[in-house]
This record gives structure tokens, sequence and C-alpha cells, in this order.
């Protein structure tokens, strides 16, 4: 079995790496002897057919034998620590990188999913190797699925196309990565594939004819102009067709019917002369050309891309490159190792994915937990990109749809934090602008400013995505721990025991029977309403329990808690019954949400005053400011314009309308509900008053809970 691979080895690696080669092959085939696949196959047969893959892109001897070796962690009683010993600590480290999590329980497949490729990506960003194995693997697999249960074929072809061929494109291995998706696609959805695939066959018939008339006009041309040249037709793989009829609405002539050539060319101001030529031969058509060669692509690809049409009215797409990038564009990474001498376009891929692989790591420490580190990463696996100039110019690239907050995230994530305006091309933008080609952008911060809940809505990068949902954490952290600090230290007023002459003894022992770190970790659950400040602070002051037990239900009060309606999400406002500065309030202790401000008069302040341990006392702060819902009834007059006429009155007022909905009640009179914010109670007032004006209008009210 292992001859075919040993021909591979042999023709780049010396007589001493194929034998420890052949020696981790036989300790392979040793421990998982009895072991077979699905197929019926040796088990062995697996990742003997993962290192031929992987020779063929002539990786390195500790990488072949890893691959050999890769499921052995995963699969049989072997330890890493057995693999160190009798091959090295590299090896090791790759087939660990590798292999899935098993020892640990996880609640559902998905949250299995995501650790393990948190795993493997943190382990590829220590050795690019990494990714190459479980890519080999992973194409081996997706050849022989056919003997996996349908639901497990589904599955794992459809993490496939979301996460394997994107990663296998983002390092630039196109010929990998096409494979990938057309597998992916046929198992995924495999009526769909054939229906394509009879389609392709059917028209390819009608398309030599002409593909032979272009590519000898093309070079015809080449050779008049004393430039050589390999003019190359290439068809669409079924993955890409079925993709752009699928998401730009197209139908299958429309797709297929555009011919697509490529030029191979020597040099790269070779490249830029046949541009010229062909644009003679054939009209360009505007706004299709790309120049990546000046400006490479995210995965290091560089070609020159044009559309023209033909005289027969059918658009051609044409790639224009040199025999080098030609290469890195099938290769990729690969080509690190595959055409190590007198190249070094592989080396500069494998520098940009050790970039890429880097911002990972970045990616890792912001995310909360896997399954969101793995939805940034999988956003940022699709870049379409945009090309843009910092005002020194130098380009950044960013997906296709990045605002300004995603290019000050992507300069650094300081700056990110701190934008508070943006300048495009000199001139005044808001920060969710989506940026163009060519722009270049200029971020204004200032210090003491903070990233805005808001921004989630439009950013597009993962980068931008989890340093504002990691600052916001951080934040909520500081401001419930700051507001549970003031609610024990109030419950504590009632043993006269200020919070800063707590015995360290007492509070190292209640922390240890509630399984938390640190003084903040408490005041944090009892900010965010986990746990109620009253019992804790009797359990702190045990010696005054009974004096605390001897006191009437409800007589503790804690001096009265100024509140901002915007404090974010430690103090909230009921939506029962809609509070605004001015109204009587009370506080309720809430699990998971803090303090909830109500109405005094709301129903549900009755229906809880039987706890009064969870009220607390608060007011408006005497400088509050926002707006905020009210929800208000306003009974009309049915005649053509009535609900214009009102909302204009309301916007007169400086009020915003939220909501609106009309209810006819007879063929005389409707009610109009609105949800429109207010700044107080006197704002309100205003607001009403203006409405009720309008002869229309019969009634209005504001709706409580």
């Amino acid at each position: 079995m292992f001859s075919d691979l040993r021909k591979v080895l042999e023709s780049y690696l010396g007589r001493r790496e194929v034998a420890d080669i052949y020696r981790a092959y036989l300790f392979g085939e040793q421990v998982h002897a009895g072991q077979t696949r699905r197929s019926g196959e040796p088990y062995i047969s697996h990742p003997l057919e993962v290192a031929r893959l992987l020779a063929e892109m002539h990786l390195d001897a500790k990488g072949i034998m890893a691959a050999l070796l890769h499921d052995v962690i995963e699969d049989t009683p072997t330890a890493k620590d057995q693999i160190a010993k009798s091959f090295g600590e590299e090896v090791a480290q790759l087939v660990d990188g590798v292999s899935k999590l098993t020892q640990i329980q996880f609640q559902s497949q998905a949250e299995a999913q995501a650790e393990n490729f948190r795993k493997m990506l943190m382990a590829m960003a220590h050795d690019i190797r990494v990714i190459l194995i479980k890519l080999a693997d992973r194409l081996h697999n997706m050849r022989t699925l056919g003997a996996m249960p349908p639901e497990k074929r589904r599955r794992i072809a459809r993490e496939t196309l979301e996460i394997y061929a994107p990663i296998a494109n983002r390092l630039g291995m196109n010929r990998l990565r096409l494979e990938l998706e057309d597998l992916g696609f046929a198992w995924l959805y495999p009526m769909r594939c054939r229906i394509l695939a009879e389609a392709v066959k059917r028209a390819r018939g009608n398309r030599k004819e002409f593909v032979h008339t272009v590519e000898t006009s093309i070079n015809r041309r080449l050779r008049q102009e004393g430039l050589g040249g390999r003019v190359i037709g290439r068809e669409k793989h079924l993955y890409g067709i079925y993709l752009k009829m699928h998401n730009k609405h197209l139908s299958f002539s429309e797709v297929f019917d555009v011919y697509a050539f490529r030029i191979i060319v020597d040099k790269v101001d070779t490249s830029y002369r046949v541009l010229g030529v062909v644009h003679n031969l054939y009209k360009p058509v505007p706004g299709r050309f790309k120049d990546y060669i000046a400006i490479p692509k995210a995965n290091g690809y560089q070609s020159l891309h044009t559309t023209l049409f033909s005289p027969y009215g059918v658009p051609i797409e044409v790639q224009i490159r040199t025999d080098d990038m030609d290469r890195f564009a099938e290769a990729g990474i690969a080509a690190h190792w595959l055409y190590k001498s007198g190249d070094h376009t592989g080396s500069a891929a494998h520098a940009r994915a050790l970039d890429w692989l880097r911002g990972l790591l970045e990616l890792q420490r912001s995310a909360g937990n896997s399954l969101e580190f793995l939805e940034h990463v999988k956003i940022d696996l699709f870049p379409d990109e945009v090309y843009v100039f910092t005002p020194k110019g130098k380009i950044l690239e960013l997906p296709r749809g990045a605002t300004a907050v995603d290019f000050a995230y992507a300069v650094h994530t300081d700056v990110g934090n701190t934008c508070v305006a943006v300048k495009i091309n000199r001139h005044l933008m808001p920060l969710r602008t989506p940026l163009l080609n060519g722009q270049t952008v200029e971020i204004m911060t200032a210090s003491g400013a903070r990233p805005n809940p808001a921004w989630l809505n439009f950013v597009v990068t993962g980068k931008a995505r989890a340093n504002i949902r990691h600052y916001l954490k951080n934040l909520q952290r500081q401001e419930a721990v700051e507001l549970g600090r003031r609610l024990l230290d109030k419950a504590l007023d009632a043993f006269a025991l200020p919070i800063n002459t707590l015995p360290p003894a007492r509070v190292a022992g209640l922390l240890e029977e509630f399984h938390l770190k640190s003084l903040d970790d408490l005041l944090d659950d009892i900010g965010l309403g986990n746990r109620m400040a009253p019992i804790v602070a009797r359990q702190l002051a045990p010696a005054l329990e009974e004096a605390a037990a001897g006191a009437p239900a409800g007589s503790f009060r804690a001096r009265p808690l100024s509140i901002k309606g915007n404090e974010g999400m430690v103090v909230s406002l009921a939506k029962c019954c809609r509070p605004i500065p001015g109204d009587p309030i009370l506080g309720f202790v809430s699990a998971g949400r803090g303090i909830v401000i109500h109405v005094q008069s709301c129903k549900n302040v009755a229906e809880f005053r039987h706890r009064p341990e969870k009220w607390v006392e608060v007011q408006w702060d005497a400088e509050s400011d926002g707006e905020f819902p009210v929800e208000v009834r306003v009974d009309v007059t049915n005649q053509r314009g009535v609900l214009a006429t009102v909302a204009a009155a309301i916007a007169e007022m400086g009020s915003n309308i939220e909501n609106v909905g009309m209810e006819e009640r007879d063929g005389m009179t409707s009610t109009l509900m609105f949800t429109i914010t207010a700044r107080d109670r006197r704002h309100l007032a205003r607001i009403m008053r203006r409405v009720r004006a309008i002869k229309l209008v019969m009634r209005i009210a504001r709706v409580r809970g």
C-alpha cells in the first residue's frame, strides 16, 4: 500500500526522510489494525491517501508523518506523548492540532463543531501545515462520502461549503477549493447538481466552435504584435454556476453563455501589453476591468480581469497573468513547498496566510465563546474585496459593504473603539457609510469615546463585531459591578456595616459557598439581579441576623437611587408602563436584567407588593436626558389625510414616531395607536395639547400598563 506514496516522496525527499515516513506508516498501520472505514476498506487507507495528496504538494517530511498519524490520537488509545517520544514534538503538535476534542461533553453538535474548529485554527495559527493536513483529510472524506448515512452526508457537505472550501479559497488553493465545492454541492443538493451537470453537458457541444474562433483570433493578434502567450478556453465549475444563478437570480443560459479565457504570459509588463491587444481586438465592457496585479486579492491572487464584447454579442471574460501567478492561483500557500526554487510567489502567499492567521488569534481573544468565534470567522471567509486608502497612502483591503467603522477597526482596535467621525475623500460622512474602491478614509477619534451598540447593525467584518461586543460586555460588567456595590452598600445600612469594613474571612467564605472567584463577581451577580442584595447582606453579617429577622417585612428601605434612562443593560425601563422622567417610579430587581423601572401606578407593582425585598426606591436624575418611548391613543373622525395631519403635529413638537397603527371603529371614527418619543412628562403634555388642538381629533390619551 505504501509503494504509490513512496514513488511521490522519492521525487523530492531524501532517503532518510522517506525512511522516517515509512516508520510512521508502520506505526499507524499497527495502531489502526482491525479498524475499517464505512466502505469496508482498512482504515489505514485513509491516512495513506491524505499523505499522498500532501506529497503531491511537496509537503515536508514532518508534515507527511503527521498526515499518516492524523487520526491516531482521536481514534486509538495512543496519547500525544507517545507520538512525541517516537517521532518528535513537532509531529505530535501537528497531530494534536487536527485532532478533535473527544474528552469534553458538549451541549450540542454546533458547540462541538465550533470548539473543535477554534482549536484547529489556533493550532493552524502556530503552524500552517495543520490546515493543509485538515484540507487534504476533508478532500479524501468528501471523495468517499457515499458510504455515510444521508443525514451525516448533508451535515459534512454543508460544513465543507461553509468552512473548508472558503478556507482553501482564503489560502489561495484554487484547485482544491473547486473540488471541495463541487463535491459539497453534489452531496448537499444531489438533484440540483445532476440537472445542472446534464445542462452543461448538452450546452458544451454548441460552444466548441465559438471557443476555437476566439482562441484563434487572440493568438493571431498576439503573434502580429510580437507577443508570446498561451490562450486557454476555460469552463465555469458546477458550484460556481449554481451560486451565480442562485445569488443573482439568473437563468442557466445567462450564466453559462459567458465565455471565459485565460492568457498566460512570461512577464508582468507583457500582461499589460496583452491587455491593450485584446482591448483593440474586442471592445471592453465599461467598469468591468480589475487590476489584481497592482493590488492583489486578500489571498495573494494576482491577475488582470477584463470583460469584452465579442463580435457575436456574447460577453467574453479574460484573465491575463504570468506563469508564476498562474501556478500560485492553483496551489496557493502550497506553492511555498511546491515551488521552492527560484520563485518567491509561494513564500509571499505563505506570509499573507500567516498575517491572516495572526488576525484570527486576535479575533479569538475578543470572541466570547466558540460559537461567536466561528460566526466571526465565517464572515471573514467570504471577502469580496474593496480597496481604500489611509491619509498616508497605505492600502487597506476590506470586504465589500464594509463601513468607516470596519475601516477604523482594521487600522487598530483602539482607533475603532474611540472613533467619532470620518472624512471620506475629505468630506465628513456618517460612520455607517459603506466604502467604495479608491476612496481615502480618515478616521477622527476622541479620548473618552466608546463603541456604540448600534454599530453592530451595520459593521461587516468579524474583527469589528468581535471587538465591539468584547468592549460592551466589559462595559456592562463594570456598570453591573458598580450597581451591585451600591445596592449591597444600601442593604448593609440596615446592619450599620459599610461594605469596606466587611471581615475578609467572611467575604472569602461566602465567595467559596457561591463558587465565585472575587468580590467583583458577587457584585456583578447582584447588579444583574441574579442575587438579592438584602439576602447577601444578611449572609455577610450573620451576627446581626436576629435583629434583621425581627424587623417587620418590608421595613428595609434604601436611600433613593438616582438613575438615568439610558444607563444600559443594568437599568432598564418596564415595557408594560413605559415610564418617562417626571413619572413617580419604583425599581424592581429582576434576575438577568438588573433594576427594572416601573411607574408606581403600574398594575404589575400591585402584583409584586408581596415581594418587598426585590423593590428599591429610585428617582429620576435631575439631569436625565434622552428620549423615551410612550404609547398614545388618538380617536379621530374619519377623513382623508387625518393620519398625516396627526403625524405632522407630533413631529412639529420635536417627537419621533417609532410605530403607528390604525383601527377603524365604525364608518365615522378610527383609533390611531402611536409609539412616540418624549423627553419627559412636560414634553409629552405639550405634544398631547398640540394634537388635541386638531379639529378632527376627538380624544388623545396616554396608554399605560
